[in-house]
């Protein structure tokens, strides 16, 4: 055998994965396609700027207990988020109240609903209430936008499962990013022993109980962290059962594009007298790119522009150059700056989750009918097939980074005592 377990993608599933399993004195290989680390959280370095721009991955919700603690072990810790947030209506910038709890009341009604339906059928029983107009499209622009789902088809019990849980009622931001917590985690894993090998595609993989092949290499076992928008472009043999397949049909990928913009000042921050200069949050409704956000607390020429679900859906094919312009004016003229912000752009970059060939998507949301999607995909095969990433996520973190590490975590402990290891 050349390892006990191979695990299969370096983000932060696979990388949290690999270090435990290590620590357990296992021999660990870890295969990443990319040529680099972190899987669906990408930072690009900027100079001149205080922190990366972040493009996929950005934001730490709810409890989040793993990644408050790697954050601490690789010495950055977290910050708050600004509190301020605008929104733009009947032509201005109005200040939002952040008062989620009429709209998320909606969804409270929902959480043990039978039998389940899509966001859309739930919320179209309210569409006849004027009173009601404000909350019901605010509880799709939160569908659409923080879970980049399709109201269309996406299971409205899970989605207030996942209100529920906390997750969505606190954030935080990394101080400086994510790079210094996925450095240190790919520190670690080098430093238990574990092998990790970028560039390396996973076509095939060849299982029976007790072993696994990958690329020519044989292990004991192997623990899969692909994304669930590019997990059936391997091929399994023996095939997949019917269990995992029918939890796939059951989850589906959401779209984001985000469109990071560092302009040569943070001109913003004097319009209207300097009054949005504490403000984290831009929100303009019915726009391509429907929320953009700064940095603050940390000052920062950096914006951060987003679409997500069918916005995001709506943007595909469109050109990097025109996504940019696109973000830039739209940014702009929410102050009355439209030129001023054109002028001000000093430099831009844009990831599409969709057209990302290792990802094929931002992250997973439940179709209707698919409560039980989550925990099936992470059921392991014959103690030898072990499955994590943030679609394996069962307590209302689906969708986050702490999702993510948490699902490693639990993959690897199955490993580790499927194989007999040492616990730590």
């Amino acid at each position: 055998m050349d390892a006990d377990v191979i695990v299969i993608g370096a983000g932060a599933a696979g990388l949290n994965a690999a270090r435990k399993l290590a620590e357990r004195s296992l021999r660990t290989i870890v295969l990443e396609a990319r040529d680099r680390i972190g899987g669906r959280v990408l930072w690009k370095l900027v100079p001149g700027l205080p922190s990366p721009a972040e493009l996929g991955g950005e934001y730490i919700h709810g409890a989040a207990p793993e990644t408050f603690e790697l954050l601490e072990a690789a010495g950055c810790g977290a910050q708050p988020l600004a509190d301020e947030s605008w929104s733009f209506r009947d032509g201005r910038l109005q200040r939002d109240s952040n008062d989620f709890s009429t709209w998320a009341a909606l969804f409270e009604r929902a959480s043990s609903l039978e039998p389940d339906v899509s966001v859309n059928e739930f919320l179209a029983q309210f569409a006849g209430d004027p009173a009601m107009r404000d909350d019901v499209e605010l509880a799709r622009a939160f569908v659409e936008g923080f879970d980049a789902a399709d109201p269309a088809i996406a299971s409205v019990r899970s989605i207030a499962q996942e209100w529920a849980s906390g997750t969505d009622e606190t954030a935080a931001r990394p101080r400086g990013g994510y790079r210094a917590m996925f450095g240190y985690l790919h520190r670690a894993c080098e430093a238990a022993g574990a092998d990790v090998r970028l560039s390396t595609t996973v076509a095939r993989i060849t299982w029976r109980r007790g072993e696994v092949t990958v690329n020519g290499l044989r292990a004991r076992a192997a623990i899969v962290t692909v994304p669930i928008g590019t997990l059936n472009e391997i091929a399994f043999d023996p095939a997949l059962p019917a269990s995992k397949e029918d939890a796939l049909h059951y989850l589906a990928t959401g779209n984001v594009v985000k469109v990071a913009m560092w302009f040569r000042t943070p001109f913003w921050e004097r319009a209207d007298g300097g009054r949005y200069r504490d403000s984290g949050f831009f929100r303009r409704g019915g726009a391509p790119f429907v929320a953009f956000w700064t940095q603050v607390p940390e000052r920062s020429r950096l914006i951060v522009a987003w679409a997500g679900g069918p916005k995001a859906d709506a943007l595909r094919g469109v050109v990097k150059s025109a996504l940019i312009e696109l973000a830039a004016r739209t940014f702009g003229a929410m102050f009355g700056m439209e030129a001023t912000s054109l002028r001000e752009l000093e430099g831009a970059e844009v990831h599409d989750w969709a057209n990302d060939p290792f990802a094929g998507g931002a992250y997973s949301f439940v179709r209707v009918g698919g409560a039980h999607a989550r925990a099936s995909l992470a059921q392991p095969l014959d103690d030898t097939l072990f499955f994590a990433g943030e679609a394996t996520s069962t307590n209302g973190q689906g969708g986050t980074v702490n999702g993510a590490l948490a699902s490693g975590a639990r993959a690897a402990a199955e490993a580790s005592c499927a194989l007999g290891a040492k616990s730590t």
